[in-house]
Order: structure tokens, then sequence, then C-alpha cells
């Protein structure tokens, strides 16, 4: 037997109107608005702004005795990512391909 997906389906819980069911829901969109926004506490960043005052707290490790750096791509892998030897560096596998 063949069924029609796109006609409209009807159980019981579809008995309740449209209306009914933003009343039991309250609206979130309406009455105070969030000032704060948790995923950028300190404002919005337009392009090109003046990050000059900003410090960054980084820790540069050295190159370790088991990597390499690709030519092509510039990552920092481990040796066993080496495809072959190019001039004065090496060329990962990903490049490679």
């Amino acid at each position: 037997m063949a069924t029609d997906y796109d006609a409209p389906r009807k159980t019981e819980d579809d008995s309740e109107s449209i209306e009914a069911l933003k009343e039991r829901v309250p609206d979130k969109m309406s009455g105070s608005v969030d000032v704060e926004d948790s995923d950028n506490p300190s404002g919005f960043e337009l392009p090109g702004a003046d990050l000059s005052d900003l410090e960054l707290d980084v820790v540069v490790l050295p190159p370790q005795e088991d990597e390499f750096t690709c030519m092509n791509c510039f990552l920092v892998k481990h040796r066993s990512q080496i495809d072959h030897e190019d001039g004065p560096g090496f060329i990962c596998v990903e490049c490679a391909a």
C-alpha cells in the first residue's frame, strides 16, 4: 500500500490551537533585552580596531627533535608525516597528495 507522506497528519495532540500553545509558552522575545553577551563580554570589536594596548600571553615552544615545518603549508608536524625532502626543507604527506 502506498503512503502519501505529503498529506497532513492529525493526532489527538494536534487538537490544540496555535493560540493556546502561545499562551502556555512565555514570550522570550518581548520584555527585557539581554545586555550582557556571555560570548563577547567586552563588547563588539570592529574590523580594523586598534588592539595595540592588548597584551597576549603566549608560550612559544622551540621546535622539538621529532618535529619539522612543512615548506608548503608551514605547519609544524611530527617526523612521521614527512613525505619527501624538497631542497632545504621537508614536505608533509598532506601537501604531497
